[in-house]
């Protein structure tokens, strides 16, 4: 029989399992901090701790949580109840990626290749297109693989990186559409001096705001998530690496990363939607003050597809990362419509519903001999 050892350390001593109490609060979950919380203790009472007792954040035993070495990759398990279907979901959600990279290359091209184009609202529209063919292009690849019946593993230096390079494209459109919804504004309620205030000095410096931007606030989730040490279980229950995934496996108090985390996206979010509200009050506003009808018909044109796609863009973001408790079969749903669908349709929003975009479209199409001349 496995003999017990004795310690002393100011705790509550269940018969089958126990729980350590750190700061009133914190509960330990993890050998190291356990040892150094022994360490620090300096009260009299006494407590029998048997090495073969599992913990019960972990469901690890002292003994086998004192041999675990950290973990060095994790297995990504997927697309929750999809057992079975992996085909049918490769066959699938192939087309919507593929979409998704040729709507916004075709996007890009026609504004890089069209003079009338070259104008503030269409720069920002062209680095949305680059945006989302890199955020579909951070999870879809390895989600495709693992659906092919390819190895689930990653490795934890490249899930570090599919977490940061998700939130971080992710942020910086948050951050455009915002800088979008400031342009219009611009352009409708003062557009006499519309060219003066969005010069392409300005233009550059706001796009290179919403990427510094999206780099700070990606980096303070990333390693929020990534200085808690795994070295416990490595099954992700999701299809990337994401933080609701990921902070479950952490052997140590996730307490303070859960609120910072919900705080950070939350702040974010909801300045970058006040700010968007703002700039559209105004604008409907302006709108309703415009005497021509065709002119209110076009102005509004322009400004619901933008609405159109902040609306879907912001509503994932609340579901999965705003939820108090997070239900992972609703938030696996959202984030494939938010990494293959949202992607997909923002080229349709801005095209179907843009004249300048649909002729300036035709007309490349037409110099590579894919339409005829109109």
């Amino acid at each position: 029989m496995v003999a017990a050892f004795q310690v002393k350390c100011s705790v509550i001593w269940l018969r089958h399992r126990i729980s350590l109490t750190l700061n009133q609060n914190a509960i330990i979950h993890s050998h190291i901090s356990f040892l150094q919380y022994i360490q620090s203790a300096d009260t009299n009472q006494d407590i029998f701790l048997h090495p073969l007792l599992p913990f019960p954040s972990t469901g690890l035993t002292f003994l086998e949580m004192k041999n675990c070495s950290e973990v060095t990759e994790f297995i990504l398990l997927g697309i929750p109840h999809m057992e079975g279907l992996e085909t049918i979901l490769f066959v699938l959600f192939l087309p919507f990626y593929a979409c998704t990279l040729l709507g916004n290359m075709s996007i890009l091209v026609t504004i890089l290749s069209s003079n009338r184009l070259h104008t503030p609202m269409y720069f920002f529209l062209g680095n949305l297109s680059v945006f989302d063919m890199s955020f579909s292009s951070v999870t879809c690849p390895k989600m495709l693989l693992y659906l092919m019946g390819l190895s689930p593993f990653i490795s934890y230096k490249d899930c570090v990186s599919q977490l940061f390079f998700f939130h971080f494209l992710g942020s910086i459109e948050c951050f455009l559409y915002t800088v979008m919804a400031y342009d219009r504004f611009t352009a409708i309620c003062h557009p006499l001096r519309y060219v003066v205030i969005m010069n392409p000095r300005v233009c550059v410096a706001l796009a290179v705001g919403t990427w510094l931007l999206g780099c700070v606030h990606s980096s303070i989730l990333t390693l929020l998530t990534f200085t808690l040490p795994y070295c416990g279980p490595n099954e992700v229950a999701h299809f990337f690496c994401d933080i609701p995934a990921l902070l479950p496996l952490a052997c140590a108090d996730t307490s303070l990363a859960q609120r910072v985390s919900f705080t950070n996206v939350g702040l974010v979010s909801l300045v970058c939607f006040l700010l968007i509200l703002v700039s559209y009050t105004r604008i409907t506003i302006s709108i309703l003050q415009i005497p021509s009808t065709e002119g209110r018909r076009r102005a509004f044109s322009t400004c619901s597809a933008h609405l159109i796609a902040i609306l879907c863009a912001y509503g994932p973001i609340i579901t999965v990362y705003l939820q108090p408790t997070p239900n992972p079969m609703l938030g696996t749903v959202v984030q494939i419509l938010m990494n293959l669908v949202g992607p997909m349709l923002n080229p349709l929003i801005y095209t179907l519903r843009n004249k300048e975009v649909k002729t300036a479209l035709k007309k490349v199409l037409y110099r590579t001999n894919h339409v005829p001349e109109i």
